[in-house]
């Protein structure tokens, strides 16, 4: 191919591209409602009311970002492993299923910048005499298999006695409200919730291991990606966050600084 046609064929590419990216919000106007992925296994970031409605911190932000897009949302309830694998797929638009901003996902999708920020902390019976780390010795501890915390657990207190879980909600929280467990160890945003509604449970002290949470775009979308930071900035800066926050972890609660 001669240059200049060379030239004249990157130009008409690049201008296809940049007008299919343009038009994806437009295609969610065009289409009249936005499909957010929401993860509704533990309160109060995601779960279900008395009527079986989709309720909780995260499904509050992505109904103020729907709003911002000017179209009604429908949810899907998407689990761990396939939130990204969705949206991915084009089977999504978006993802607030509090997901953890990390090096290995920001290789596949684009976060938007953070809209909460959660760590783990680990949470006790209060009658089991746990005060530190250390004190997990020999007890049993509920955490998820494969995660996270498993992988914190296993190096800072290798003598607890791991009960290991799949879903830590609703199968972990069960355990606990049952006193078949000493401690578990998962978000910390799931524990905080969970303590405040117990007289039996408390988090101890500290967070391990602070982590971003943003909202995942597919790749290949700067229109979209600067819009949706556009409304985050405005989340957290009118004070919107904060009053969210407290709506779900109680008026007491601080909310981590972003």
């Amino acid at each position: 191919m001669q240059p200049l046609k060379r030239i004249a064929a990157i130009a008409i590419l690049t201008m296809i591209a940049g007008s299919a990216v343009a038009g994806r919000i437009e295609e969610i106007k065009a289409r009249g409602y936005v499909r957010i992925g929401v993860s509704l296994g533990g309160e109060p970031v995601g779960f279900r009311n008395a009527k079986n409605e989709p309720v909780g911190y995260d499904v509050d932000v992505a109904t103020r970002l729907a709003a911002r897009l000017g179209v009604p949302v429908r949810f899907s309830d998407v689990s761990a492993d396939a939130r990204i694998s969705m949206l991915m797929s084009k089977q999504l638009d978006l993802v607030v299923a509090n997901v953890s901003i990390t090096p290995q996902r920001a290789r596949v999708v684009d976060f938007s910048k953070p809209y909460n920020m959660a760590g783990l902390r680990v949470i006790v019976q209060k009658s089991a005499g746990i005060k530190t780390l250390a004190d997990l010795k020999g007890k049993r501890v509920v955490v998820g298999r494969g995660t996270t915390a498993d992988a914190f657990l296993k190096q800072s207190a290798p003598q607890a006695i791991f009960v290991y879980t799949d879903n830590f909600a609703p199968d972990g929280v069960l355990l606990l409200k049952q006193k078949r467990v000493d401690a578990g160890i998962e978000d910390s945003s799931m524990l905080d919730y969970l303590a405040s509604k117990s007289n039996e449970l408390e988090v101890l002290p500290g967070m391990h291991g602070q982590t971003p949470i943003g909202i995942a775009i597919a790749k290949g979308d700067p229109e979209m990606l600067k819009f949706v930071n556009g409304f985050v900035a405005d989340y957290v800066t009118t004070g919107a966050y904060a009053a969210n926050y407290r709506k779900w972890w109680g008026e007491k609660s601080a909310p981590p600084a972003l």
